[in-house]
């Protein structure tokens, strides 16, 4: 299961209206920096029958079933810091990340 918090949901469905399409967004992970794995995000304006769909506050979220394992469990939400503004993951299967934040592994 993957969850959404309501302001990245608004964020998400933002983004959707103004591309002007769109049947949500995918969420998946790639090998990538010191730790190994790094989140990856993608609209989705097909839906893969292979994904499992998730959808909270109106907004569906898509993974694939290899992602599926390193992430279920996950809360997705948007913040901002000051000048910085992103999603924040919270992964229950991370075990560790790199120092800069950028990768993660399980």
């Amino acid at each position: 299961m993957i969850h959404l918090t309501e302001r990245a949901a608004r964020h998400i469905q933002d983004f959707l209206q103004n591309r002007g399409k769109g049947e949500g967004i995918k969420v998946g992970v790639k090998t990538s920096g010191c730790s190994g794995l790094a989140y990856v995000l993608e609209f989705v304006d097909q839906v893969d029958p292979v994904d499992t769909a998730f959808e909270k506050f109106g907004v569906k979220v898509f993974v694939d079933p290899k992602s599926l394992v390193y992430l279920n469990g996950l809360e997705m939400d948007y913040v901002k810091n000051g000048l910085n503004e992103g999603f924040e993951f919270s992964n229950p299967n991370q075990k560790g990340e790199c120092g800069c934040g950028e990768s993660f592994t399980v």
